[in-house]
């Protein structure tokens, strides 16, 4: 799992049909202390976030396991929303 920020909400018409109905976001990865890492990403909601909120997101095969649809295209996936951070 990685830390993230949701940085915005994309909008696609036209995907893969296995898409139709997930809501699609913006994440920034970060480091435990804030700090941006990479690039942000395109990932799936599956837990409500929304544009501001700290996130845990997986990536590859997990992140498909982790919605309804088994079937859908998806490299990264919301998992979690983070109410806090203790170091």
């Amino acid at each position: 799992m990685e830390m993230g920020i949701v940085v915005g909400r994309l909008t696609a018409t036209r995907k893969d049909e296995n898409l139709v109905g997930s809501k699609l976001l913006i994440t920034q990865p970060i480091a435990i202390d804030g700090s941006y890492l990479s690039h942000p990403i395109v990932t799936v909601d599956t837990v409500g976030a929304g544009v501001g909120e700290k996130v845990i997101f997986v990536k590859g095969s997990m992140a498909s396991r982790s919605t309804h649809n088994k079937e859908a295209p998806i490299d990264a996936a919301i998992v979690g929303i983070i109410d806090s951070i203790d170091t």
